[in-house]
């Protein structure tokens, strides 16, 4: 049994339940991310969204990342090396899937 939700609602879940998780930005890439996942595979995503803030970290910039995980990346397609990134538009911010 699936339930279908909109982006709106997607944004409305983390802002009430997980404030600090994602930025609305981050959230909004997100969810596109998840949707376009879904069309490429041709499978649904049950929402979990416990599952979705454990699996996937919002960083503020590459420093931030480098901090959080040792390493001496320079740009984006440094860490693409390692796993998923999800860039938010007009911003220095990204999300990846964490490893």
């Amino acid at each position: 049994m699936y339930t279908n939700i909109t982006e709106s609602d997607f944004i409305g879940w983390f802002q009430s339940h997980r404030p600090n998780n994602f930025s609305y930005k981050g959230l909004k890439a997100l969810n596109f991310y998840l949707e376009s996942l879904e069309e490429d595979t041709g499978e649904e995503i049950n929402f979990d969204p416990i599952a979705l803030c454990c699996e996937y970290t919002e960083y503020s910039d590459i420093e931030e990342f480098n901090e959080n995980y040792n390493y001496d990346c320079k740009t984006l397609v440094d860490i693409e090396e390692h796993t998923t990134v999800i860039q938010i538009e007009n911003s220095s911010s990204f999300i990846i899937q964490d490893f």
